[in-house]
This record gives structure tokens, sequence and C-alpha cells, in this order.
């Protein structure tokens, strides 16, 4: 009987963890995959920003890192939050109201 417990409790420990995303966070309904972000970073961004983020590209600097509150303003809107210092003085940005669904997946990329 023992023994029979001892092994459903195992068992139970190992299929608790199954099915589990590593590559998502998990802070929330807000909560990005960073594999499908970086699907959308090379698909949309490299072409201004390096295809690694953390470097500066031809065009766009390097954005790893960025906040949430940032992509969303220079992304949705192609403005910068309050008070925000950017690092290239430019205005070459275009929004991409088209990538929101993808903004949660490229901020946990960029994470």
């Amino acid at each position: 009987m023992r023994r029979t417990l001892g092994l459903v409790l195992a068992g139970s420990v190992l299929l608790a963890g199954c099915g589990r995303d590593e590559s998502s966070t998990t802070t929330g309904a807000a909560a990005g995959n960073a594999a499908k972000g970086q699907q959308a970073w090379l698909a949309h961004c490299v072409v201004c920003h390096n295809a690694d983020p953390s470097k500066d590209g031809p065009i766009g600097p390097s954005v790893k890192g960025s906040s949430r509150a940032l992509l969303e303003a220079k992304v949705l809107r192609g403005e910068y939050p309050p008070r925000y210092k950017p690092k290239r003085e430019t205005k070459v940005m275009p929004p991409r109201p088209d990538l929101a669904p993808s903004l949660p997946d490229l901020a946990a990329y960029l994470q």
C-alpha cells in the first residue's frame, strides 16, 4: 500500500510539470511568449534593428531590456513615453499598430 501511494505521488509530481511552456512568462494574462516574440522580431524589426536586439542596427538602436511602456508608445503610437530620453533623435520609425497582438510576445523576447 505504501509503495503504491509513493508511486502515485511521484507520478503526480512528474505530471504536474507536463505541458509547461518555459519560453513564456508567467506574470498574468498579458504575459507573452518569448519564442513567438523572436519570430515577430525577425519578421518585422530586423530590417532596421539588429538581429540581436542587444546591438544597434543600421537605423534603429539596441532595444534589449526595453520597458513595456516604451514598446507600447513607440511601436503602437510612434511616440516616446513621457520623460523618456531616446537613444537616437530620429523620427524614422513609423507607428506599427498592426503589431499590437504581438506586443506581449515582443516584450517577453526583449527582456
